[in-house]
């Protein structure tokens, strides 16, 4: 693949991910293990309230082609086919989940040194279509993406974005829901491994005349913990410890607290990710 501009759904990422990843309210069980025949097994059990839910999922990469399948405890199971390179420069991606016979998906992506595209179709009687493309380079990169219903004929989404970074710093700004909101987003990066660094993000939209603020970032304390924390102008407060304590196995535990809230009575969770 080329070292192109990357995918529109990359611009923003790091901030979004900075703010939101590994957050959770939720009692979180995951087991991985993985053979030298390219096997990788995982079974997750989630507690939320007073209701239990797991998967397990495996996943097998064989040359160009992963295959992964996903069996919940709602009866679903979930297929994804990944083939790299069946043309140059492409990532195609099959879907398709049963009972739902509906839920089938194509998807193709294709990389260019200065542009990307993808195009999505859903597999049934009226398929949605989204579609998007990005151009630039690693440093800078504008792109759009829309989604277009052929059933009714109108466009379900179109979004704009254009994203700057560099070594240790990123910044994006996206305009989306069809124009009636913008997010503004930076990140600064204050080590070489980025594994400490802060960020900025505020979002406005237009038809509630409602803006959003938020602040966070995330401190290595060693090569094994790393703490993250949020806080946004409407008071809600967010923190999470992850220590690895063996390799590739983490131990999360996160909480978040509404500080306007009348009770302030704070959600914690507790995510085990254990990949011997």
């Amino acid at each position: 693949m080329s070292k192109g501009p990357g995918l529109f759904s990359d611009i923003g990422k790091k901030a979004k991910d900075l703010l939101t990843k590994d957050y959770n309210s939720d009692q979180k069980f995951t087991v991985s293990t993985y053979s030298d025949a390219g096997v990788a097994l995982t079974s997750t059990a989630v507690k939320k309230g007073g209701l239990s839910t797991g998967d397990i999922v495996t996943q097998y990469k064989y040359k160009n082609t992963v295959v992964d399948v996903k069996v919940d405890t709602e009866s679903n199971i979930s297929t994804t086919f990944t083939i790299n390179e069946i043309v140059p420069s492409t990532k195609t991606i099959a879907s398709f989940k049963i009972p739902d016979h509906n839920s089938g998906k194509l998807e193709v992506q294709y990389f260019h040194d200065h542009a990307t595209f993808t195009t999505a179709v859903a597999l049934n009687q009226s398929p949605a279509i989204d579609f998007s493309a990005t151009i630039g380079t690693p440093t800078i990169a504008f792109g759009a993406e829309g989604g277009y219903d052929t059933t009714s004929g109108n466009f379900t989404k179109y979004t704009a974005g254009i994203s700057v970074n560099k070594p240790d710093q990123s910044a994006s700004i996206i305009l989306g829901d069809k124009g009636d909101s913008i997010r503004a987003s930076y990140v600064h990066f204050l080590d070489v491994l980025k594994r400490t660094a802060t960020v900025g993000e505020i979002t406005r939209k237009f038809s509630t005349n409602e803006n959003t603020f938020t602040v966070g970032g995330s401190y290595a304390i060693d090569l094994l913990t790393v703490v993250k924390a949020k806080l946004n102008n409407h008071g809600k407060l967010g923190a999470l410890l992850q220590h690895e304590v063996i390799p590739k196995s983490l131990v999360t535990i996160s909480g978040e607290i509404d500080t306007k809230a009348l009770d302030k009575n704070p959600r914690f969770g507790v995510a085990i990710a254990l990949k011997p």
